[in-house]
Order: C-alpha cells, then structure tokens, then sequence
C-alpha cells in the first residue's frame, strides 16, 4: 500500500482546486476594484482585465517548467524519483503562499507573476504529472495498465470534484475582513500533508520492482520454471522457454513504429490542446452575463468539470469490455467535441450542466494514449516519455490557449460562444491521427496497438 500513489494525487488536486477557485476570485476582486477606482465600471473591460493577467500567467507557468521538467525526468528515471514529486509540490506550496499573502495584506495581483515562474521552474503539472503517471505505470502491469492509469485520473478528478464543491463556501468566510483566507489555508495544509507523505510513507515501487523481479527470477532459473509463470514486467523481458511467451513478449517489448508514435503524440496533442484551451475560456465565460456567477456557483461549476473524471473512469472500466484502446480515445473525442459544441450556444446555468453532462467521458483519450505509448516504452524510461509528451502538449497549449484567449477578447461584443466552436474544430482534427491508426491497426499493418 505504501507504493499506491493516489494519496499524493488526491491531496494535491484537493488543494490545487482551493487553490484555482480562490485565484479567479481573487482576480476577479481585485481587477473589480480596479475598474471601480478608474471609474471604468464596463463589463468587458473586467472582463479583458481577468483574461489579460491569465494570458501572462499562463505563459510564465506553461513555459518555464520545459527544462526543468526534462531534468527531473531524467533524475527520476536514475532512481530519485521522490525528488520528482517533492519538487513541483515545494512549487504548488508557494504559490499558495503567496496568495494567502496577496489576499491578507492586499499586494499587488501581479506578484503571482513571481510565484508563477518559481512554479515554473520546479517543475509544475509538467513534471508533476510525468512523475505521478511513471509511477503508476512501474506499479502496474502491461495488461491492466490502460485501467491503472484512468484510476489515477480518477482519484485526481474526485479529489477536484470535492475541492471545488466546497471550495465557494470555504471562500465566502472571512478573516481580517478578507475573503478566501480559510481556503488558501486549506489549501497549504493540504500540500503540506502531500510533502509528509512522499518524504516519509510513499516508496517508489521501482527498486522494490527490481529487487523482488530479480530474486524471483533467481529463483526460477533454480528450479527451472518457465518465466512466463513469474507475474512481472521486468521479469517479461528475459526470454522464455516458451514459445507462445516469447511471441507474445515480443509484442509487449518491441517499440512502435516512428510514425505511429508521431500520429499518437500529435493526436494527444491537438486534443489537449482544445480541452485546456475549452477550461481556459470557460473560467472567465461563467463570470459575464448572463450567467454571472457569484463564489458558489463557480466552485459548483469546477465540481462539474472535475465530475468528468469519474465519469471518464467509469466509462473506461464499463467500455473497455467491448472496446480497444483506440476506440475508446476515439469514443472520449467524440464526447469532448459534442460537449463544447453545446457550450457554445449555453445562456443559462442549467445548459452549462447539460453541456458538461455530454462530456462525460471527454478525460478518456489523453491517459489511454499514454497507456498505449507505455507498453512498448522500457521502464526506465518512463519518465522521459511522459514528460516529453508531457512538455509537447503543455507548448502547444499554452499557444493555443493564449490565441483562443485573446480571440475570446475580440469577440466579446458579438458572439462569445464562437470561440467554443472553432475549439471544437480543433477537437475534431484530432480524431484524424487516431483514425489513421486505426485503419492501419485494422489492415494488419500494425499489430502492436491492439489491446492485450
């Protein structure tokens, strides 16, 4: 149990999702209070206010965590990988920090500027997520890896649903005549009971993996049985004195063709990049008319995009009886690209739910392409993997996402749904790479995607 990395999953996306609803309000308070002062009491002005300081904080966050990230997957692949979760999580504590500071003593918004770039280069979701999920993979075999991960993503999103629930009631407490102190506070006690966690009770199931593989190994080659008997994955890739497993590892181990990783990348890639430029836009949509949502409703509407999570994972474990790993990415997109068109044309709160029940399983495509890509990826290159991929995407996110942003700004006055519509666009681009896949899966010309 010691090995499980859902505590540390859990308690962080409880307190990022404190985190997250108290930031927007925060900005939104002060931002508020500026146009006041300014005597520019205009909708859209906020409006452009909140959206332009995410612009610039999206940008430090997105892009300085790349090197750093590739060097902590590098260190986590030798090893250290508790230095890879303590990091980014010293990362997420501060910025915590540091908004209880804004919050309490009333400085500047733009010092979360700062703590955006020391986020950034400890590593953030970046490094952050390539560790949890190269974790996951290590304590977890190649058969139920597609399963392992959805559960991880999961526990993340419960964790978000929770937080965000509570998060609008914890914020509307006062202390010092300052909203929001009790939920940052809640928030720092959360990642500090994260930081305990993985410096005194998590054990990394990779030297645990190798120890118990190579005695078990040992132990069969004493007494001459089969290695397929030996339940591991390290144990998988020494040769077996069966035929059936030998060919049967051979599919496990060898790599993916070029192209069919390139297609696989470039597909979590467009898809990714639409989700978070979709939840973007959606965070300052819900705070103009004519939903206008107060403290409350914003943390009941973060609940419902973190509900995603479990619908995604319930979906996986209903679906996957009757469907490969390519047609459930595919189902996912298609879940995601019905969804967002509906929140284009969403005037009313009941819509906005009604948009967030048609993607319901939108969160599947991303971690069962990671799946995908892990089982025919050596263990100890785990990390680089995930964080390459991990770093491609949070590129090509953090550019789109600043492109829909300030197109948003644009078309405020005219039709500001539209912009929900040509991210679905982008969202049904991504289907391509995937289908392309599958006709060749289909065709026989590339066996190693079908499920096991």
């Amino acid at each position: 149990m010691r090995t499980w990395i859902e505590p540390v999953v859990g308690g962080s996306q409880l307190a990022s999702s404190f985190y997250e609803t108290g930031l927007i309000l925060v900005v939104k308070g002060y931002y508020n209070q500026t146009c006041r002062t300014s005597n520019s009491s205009s909708e859209d002005a906020l409006q452009k206010s909140i959206s332009n300081f995410y612009i610039i904080y999206n940008l430090i966050i997105k892009l300085t965590p790349l090197p750093s990230a590739y060097i902590l997957a590098k260190i986590g692949d030798k090893g250290y990988r508790k230095i890879t979760l303590c990091v980014p999580l010293i990362g997420f504590f501060t910025s915590s920090l540091f908004l209880l500071f804004v919050n309490l003593w009333d400085w500047p918004i733009q010092v979360m500027f700062g703590t955006a770039a020391f986020n950034g280069l400890c590593g953030w979701f970046t490094a952050y997520w390539s560790s949890v999920m190269a974790l996951a993979s290590l304590d977890s075999s190649s058969k139920r890896r597609s399963l392992r991960l959805i559960i991880t993503e999961c526990t993340f999103g419960l964790a978000g649903f929770i937080g965000s629930l509570i998060s609008g009631h914890l914020f509307v407490y006062q202390v010092a005549n300052h909203q929001g102190i009790v939920l940052v506070c809640c928030s720092l006690a959360s990642y500090a009971f994260c930081l305990f966690y993985v410096g005194f009770i998590l054990k990394t199931p990779h030297y645990e993996g190798i120890n118990k593989e190579e005695t078990i190994s040992g132990i069969a080659e004493d007494q001459d049985v089969p290695q397929e008997e030996v339940p591991t994955e390290r144990s998988r890739l020494i040769h077996s004195s069966s035929d059936k497993a030998t060919h049967k590892q051979t599919n496990i181990t060898t790599p993916f063709p070029k192209g069919t990783i390139f297609l696989l990348f470039l597909s979590a890639t467009l898809y990714n990049s639409a989700v978070n430029g979709a939840e973007d836009v959606i965070n300052f949509f819900v705070l103009k008319k004519p939903l206008s949502w107060g403290p409350v409703e914003v943390g009941y509407g973060n609940a419902a995009a973190y509900m995603i999570f479990i619908t995604s994972f319930i979906g996986v474990c209903v679906f996957s009886k009757c469907l490969q790993d390519l047609s459930l990415v595919i189902f996912g997109m298609f879940s995601f690209f019905a969804g967002i068109l509906v929140m284009a044309f969403v005037r009313r709160t009941y819509l906005y739910y009604i948009a967030r029940i048609v993607m319901m399983f939108s969160l599947i495509p991303v971690p069962t392409i990671r799946a995908i890509l892990s089982k025919a990826t050596k263990e100890s290159s785990y990390g680089k993997v995930f964080a390459m991929l991990q770093m491609i995407m949070g590129v090509v996110a953090v550019a789109t996402s600043t492109a829909y942003i300030a197109l948003y700004q644009v078309i405020l006055e005219w039709f500001s749904g539209f912009i929900f519509i040509l991210i679905s666009i982008v969202a049904f681009i991504s289907f391509i790479p995937i289908s392309f896949i599958v006709c060749k899966t289909f065709t026989g010309k590339d066996s190693l995607i079908t499920q096991e």
